[in-house]
């Protein structure tokens, strides 16, 4: 039988979960996102061993599961590099390295989906090659590929359950925990679905707010 009164003296401190929650997304969106957007360039060069370092990235990233990923990184850096770090701090830079070799990929295809023409009036007019990718190539690719950033981003929040394994207190720790303490496991994990559920709607009715903004030129 149902019985949400047992977790209702927990509820408080599920704020400060959901915060944590969003605080990783987004952190590792940014972070995936900076460090996508620099190997997408890179396997575009024409310099073949940092092309090679590049593709060698994402192909290890993404045939790796992300759970062993996370454990190396948070088990193996203290003892290979002698330095502490904190298990959010952990989960950060594996959600946003493995993110990123995804996005490298979106934003490589959408680079090189920008008419030829478009580069070629652009070297006419003697633009700088940085000037050109930062103010004419990489908008209109950014456009074009927004929806699977998006995606992205959803796919990021709803894998950041994975972080309680390590000891992160997001959401999915928080519902571990009340269900440790009440033995009420349907009721805790509901509401943790629940939340991440009214999370993903959120961060999508937003995400076409901004496809819908950037189109208006269209």
């Amino acid at each position: 039988m149902l019985n949400f009164q047992a977790i209702a003296s927990y509820l408080p401190t599920l704020g400060k979960a959901i915060s944590l929650t969003l605080e990783f997304t987004l952190l590792s969106t940014i972070l995936g996102f900076i460090w996508g957007t620099l190997l997408s360039l890179i396997k575009i060069s024409k310099v073949r061993p940092l092309q090679l370092f590049a593709q060698g990235y994402t192909s290890v990233f993404r045939g790796t599961p992300l759970l062993v990923q996370l454990m190396l990184i948070y088990y193996a850096t203290p003892q290979l590099l002698n330095i502490n770090i904190t298990a959010l701090q952990a989960g950060v830079l594996t959600f946003g390295l493995n993110s990123a070799a995804y996005i490298s990929e979106s934003i490589r295809g959408g680079i090189q989906a920008v008419s030829r023409g478009q580069w070629e009036a652009a070297m006419s007019l003697g633009i700088p090659k940085w000037r050109m990718m930062l103010n004419i190539i990489f908008p209109q690719a950014l456009k074009s590929i927004l929806p699977s950033l998006i995606n992205e981003s959803i796919a990021l929040l709803k894998d950041s359950s994975m972080v309680s394994i390590i000891g992160v207190a997001d959401t999915m720790r928080w519902a571990t925990l009340v269900q440790a303490k009440t033995f009420r496991a349907f009721e805790s994990f509901i509401i943790a679905a629940a939340v991440y559920y009214v999370l993903v709607m959120c961060l999508t009715a937003i995400g076409r707010r901004i496809e819908r903004r950037s189109r208006v030129s269209d």
